[in-house]
């Protein structure tokens, strides 16, 4: 008995091994959201140095749906964070081709029913076969009905590692075998698009075209500013094949036009068949400039630069060309004169020019103009370099490094304590008190320019931001004469009062009044570094300012030290000179005490909510304008001075509020002090760089109104009145 027994198993291990290896499928255990259910699986088990095939599976509550890469009007992308063992790596997702959702005058692209995104992940070589791993997938996404709710899942899957491949089970070649036959077919006929600066055509060289099968075709664009989602697609065809005509959406973009073209053709029997095409074709034709994104990238991706909200395809940059930017920068230039960072360094080196003859202040008009100008191009050297690696910023990046603000609230302190009287720098840093004949008094004047641009930064002007937002989507050297051109209007009423003999005589005579104006202007720079201290508080806690303020006394020490040592001998001067100089190390190292805790989310929500603003959000917003709600929406930053003037003189009055309450509209406020990718991303959309910008959704239009960067009571009211009374 016990060999027949013996001899039964070997059989039966015979025959087991002969049958082809399957894997049994890995799956997450599902995950019910309130409409959707979300499913991780394997296709089956990875294989060291191979590609294992994942798919995010979601199930949508019947009569609502999420989205694709491009979500259309409005809505946001589905995206996942993968958690993998190290040396493992996740690719894209690969997306089923879209359906579209109409909803009012907007049109959404996404998925209904069920729907599974496939991502590509890459087993290491040096993966132990028997020792299973754990992928952890953190997917968000929006699912819309008449309104939208932004949902998430985290899915957690153990994945056997096994020596070689093996067949997926039933269950899971059935899953993939649905999934990949959800994505659109690599398209085998010969395309073109042909750009317009009214209407964009799509050919495909399809062999039926003629036979009056198709029924219908509709192109999917990836970027977003090719074709707007709600205009109609004009479809003809004839011996070339099908045309598909539609109106221009915006700029576009300088790589290949990608998209899913979808095609109905009509079968025997009444009924049609749908067959989605992806197409990677140049564009030809008359160009339309360049896409508000750097990359072209469509919104809800991670490689976009622009938001996954209602798309704004006639922004301030479509079809700004170079010559209007460089006339935009120069007038946005010569504008931020009149800005209160600025104001006071420009008052400095005016006042300087009292005491002098004509001819050195043109030499002095001219070197100042060198300092911005050069200052200028640095600032965009760097802000371009930083783009083209992928950073998310804009203008005044700078101002996001708590480091860079503290440091400037130390120099706006330095030359407060100048200008009244606690030291003196020799040569006259600022250009003041000293002739300009000397070569130190041109260092003076190079500098004060230096300075000027630094302390523009946190402003924006009129003209401004559609000239900044068209140059960081050129090439370098476009951008940078764009930046050059609004350093020049930057420098140009300083330098024609230099040039001009006749105004420069109507200065007032030297007198006692200098000594009293000069002591007054300190303290704009006094209220300046306060105000940057403040900014500092909202970076980095009150551990930083704790440390900024401490670095000011050791600053207020260095400059004491300097002042009273100046006329000493050369023994006391170098001591001093080397303690001055630990002392400004040491309050540099002050600035970057470790930041204080964060306010938590419910706490910054519930101050938001008593100031009469939610803090902004991508689904927030989309959530809003998918129930045809009116938003305004206000991007700011601590920093930017234009912003906060804004928001005491306009936002903030009385009649402006009750006019968003009697209109019903939500009020939702995007704070740039920091870096924070989702509002750069929404700058970029609508062509800015920089903050303020205020954008206003009317129920039943398409696109958002853009105000202008200075804005004043009357102004807002005016755009709030298109709101109709009880919108909401």
């Amino acid at each position: 008995m016990l060999h027949k027994a013996a001899a039964l198993l070997l059989v039966l291990f015979g025959l087991t091994a002969a049958l082809p290896a399957t894997s049994a499928p890995a799956a997450a255990n599902p995950v019910r959201t309130e409409n959707v259910e979300a499913e991780l699986t394997a296709e089956q088990a990875a294989v060291p140095g191979r590609t294992v095939w994942l798919a995010l599976t979601q199930r949508i509550r019947p009569g609502w749906h999420t989205y694709w890469l491009n979500p259309g009007d409005s809505g946001i992308a589905t995206e996942i964070k993968w958690t993998l063992p190290p040396g493992w790596s996740a690719g894209a997702i690969v997306w089923p081709a879209p359906q579209r959702f109409p909803i009012g005058p907007l049109v959404n692209f996404g998925y209904a029913g069920e729907v599974h995104l496939l991502t590509p992940v890459t087993v290491p070589a040096d993966a132990v076969p028997g020792q299973p791993v754990t992928l952890t997938a953190a997917a968000d996404w929006l699912v819309c009905e008449d309104i939208c709710i932004p949902e998430s899942a985290t899915l957690s899957l153990t994945l056997p590692v096994a020596a070689g491949p093996a067949a997926p089970s039933p269950q899971a070649a059935a899953l993939f075998t649905a999934a990949r036959a959800s994505l659109p077919a690599d398209n085998p006929f010969p395309a073109r698009f042909e750009a317009g600066k009214e209407q964009h055509r799509l050919t495909l060289a399809l062999p039926q075209a003629e036979a009056g099968r198709l029924a219908g075709a509709f192109f999917f664009p990836e970027q977003w500013t090719v074709a707007s989602p709600n205009a109609a697609q004009t479809l003809t065809t004839d011996g070339d094949g099908l045309h598909l005509t539609f109106p221009v959406g915006g700029a576009l973009p300088k790589e290949d036009i990608r998209g899913v073209l979808v095609l109905e053709e009509k079968l025997g029997d009444g009924a049609t068949a749908r067959q989605a095409l992806q197409i990677s074709v140049p564009a030809t034709g008359a160009a339309t400039g360049v896409a508000a994104t750097p990359d072209g990238s469509a919104p809800g991706t991670a490689a976009s630069a622009a938001a996954t909200l209602p798309t704004a395809a006639a922004t301030e940059t479509a079809g700004l060309g170079l010559g209007p930017a460089l006339l935009f920068a120069l007038l946005g230039g010569m504008v931020l004169n009149l800005m209160p960072c600025v104001f006071p360094v420009l008052s400095m080196k005016a006042l300087a020019l009292v005491r002098h003859e004509a001819e050195h202040a043109r030499a002095h008009g001219l070197v100042y103009t060198a300092g911005v100008l050069v200052c200028f191009a640095a600032v965009a050297g760097v802000l371009i370099a930083l783009r083209a690696g992928g950073a998310e910023i804009g203008w005044g990046f700078q101002l996001q490094d708590p480091l860079v603000v503290g440091i400037l609230a130390y120099v706006m302190f330095l030359l407060g304590l100048s200008l009244s009287g606690v030291f003196s720098i020799a040569g006259s840093f600022m250009g003041v008190g000293q002739g300009l004949a000397g070569r130190e008094g041109y260092s003076g004047s190079f500098f004060t320019g230096v300075l000027a641009t630094v302390v523009a930064t946190p402003c924006t002007a009129p003209f401004m931001g559609a000239a900044v937002g068209y140059a960081l989507l050129q090439p370098w050297y476009e951008a940078l004469a764009v930046f050059l051109a609004l350093g020049l209007g930057m420098a140009l009423p300083f330098l024609a009062l230099t040039l001009s003999p006749a105004l420069l005589r109507r200065l007032p005579r030297p007198g006692l009044w200098m000594d009293r104006l000069k002591q007054a202007l300190a303290f704009p720079l006094y209220a300046t570094a306060a105000w940057l201290v403040w900014v500092l508080s909202l970076q980095a806690g009150p551990a930083a300012v704790a440390g900024v303020l401490g670095g000011m006394v050791l600053v207020a020490f260095a400059a004491w030290l300097y002042g009273v040592t100046r006329t000493a001998d050369t023994g006391w001067r170098l001591g001093a000179s080397a303690f001055g100089l630990l002392a400004l190390v040491a309050a540099v190292a002050l600035v970057r005490l470790p930041a204080g805790p964060a306010p938590a989310a419910a706490a910054e929500t519930a101050a938001a909510a008593g100031e009469g603003h939610e803090p902004f959000s991508e689904a927030r917003l989309a959530e809003l304008t998918g129930r045809n709600k009116p938003v305004f929406v206000n991007l700011t930053a601590a920093w930017c001075i234009t912003c906060l003037v804004n928001e005491k003189t306009s936002l903030s009055a009385a009649a402006v509020k009750a006019a968003m309450a009697e209109r019903g509209i939500t009020y939702l406020k995007g704070d740039w002090t920091n870096r924070d990718a989702t509002i750069t991303r929404m700058l970029a959309r609508f062509g800015r760089s920089g903050v303020p910008l205020y954008l206003l959704y009317v129920p039943g239009r398409a696109e958002p109104v853009v105000l202008p960067q200075v804005l004043t009571e009357g102004l807002v009211l005016d755009a709030l009145a298109q709101v109709p009374a009880g919108a909401a």
